[in-house]
């Protein structure tokens, strides 16, 4: 496994929160809340088992050359669906930190705005790696295409 999120462990623990934001608030109100409280999380857990994370906003493209599920143009969440994706030790320790008393607020605040709830979901890590370098990328080429003719 190569060093995608540095510091993450073998083992480590990826959760995944789905916003889908109520029509009265704004991508703003979203943004805001969501700093506070990714701000705490680092305050408060990068010791105990924080490794990192993102928020990434739903742009409304659907990639139809890697999609199977039609040909849509964009998505009817443009604009209104984030997720939430962060990297822990464990789940425990991502449990605890829920259970912080300067997380609770911030969580609930967040959780006005959303239309779903709340929906997060742990996953174990299988695979993580970030992309070849231009020369190691040239390199991967050529021992690929020599295994090719070889294998021929």
């Amino acid at each position: 496994m190569s060093a995608l999120i540095e510091n993450f462990p073998h083992d480590g623990v990826v959760t995944v929160n789905r916003v889908i934001l109520k029509p009265e608030y704004s991508i703003d109100d979203l943004q805001e809340r969501v700093a506070y409280l990714c701000e705490n999380v680092k305050t408060y857990h990068s010791d105990t088992g924080f490794i990192g994370g993102f928020v990434a906003l739903n742009s409304g493209n659907i990639y139809n050359e890697g999609s199977t599920v039609g040909q849509a143009v964009e998505s009817p969440l443009k604009g209104k669906e984030a997720l939430i994706v962060t990297f822990w030790r464990s789940f425990e320790e991502h449990e605890q930190s829920h259970r912080s008393e300067t997380f609770q607020p911030l969580f609930r605040k967040v959780l006005e705005l959303c239309e779903n709830g709340n929906e997060e979901i742990a996953y174990e890590m299988l695979w993580s790696g970030k992309a070849y370098s231009a020369e190691e990328a040239k390199q991967a080429r050529a021992a690929k295409q020599s295994h090719l003719q070889s294998a021929a």
